[in-house]
């Protein structure tokens, strides 16, 4: 199935928020910071369901995510910041010191599930 394009929205949560602070190398961090917000129509048209893992791909790099049904427009993809947004953004911070991450195109497909 070829990639859909999608708007990339990182974003704080509470639960990433919290577990930034316990620390990152744990296992409920790891899969908060894994698990991507996608609107049902958006996962319709991905061929993806609940719990179906995709690749998130922009100019500066790609990382994989699970899905998860969410309350988002359709057209846009949610993902709490952590490791993985990391590798989708570029470096310039326009001297803010954060790098712009709203509002990325993203080509997001779907991970072939071996049979």
């Amino acid at each position: 199935m070829p990639p859909v394009r999608l708007l990339l929205n990182p974003m704080r949560t509470a639960q990433q928020g919290v577990h930034v602070n316990v620390g990152k190398d744990g296992d409920e961090y790891k899969k908060i910071v894994t698990t991507l917000s996608i609107h049902p129509s958006d996962m319709q048209a991905l061929g993806v369901a609940d719990g179906d893992c995709v690749i998130v791909r922009t100019e500066f790099g790609e990382a994989e995510f699970t899905c998860e049904t969410g309350k988002v427009p359709e057209g846009m993809i949610f993902v709490p910041y952590g490791p993985p947004t990391c590798k989708l953004m570029g470096g310039n911070t326009d001297g803010t010191g954060m790098p712009t991450s709203k509002g990325w195109e993203a080509d997001v497909e779907p991970i072939e599930k071996p049979v």
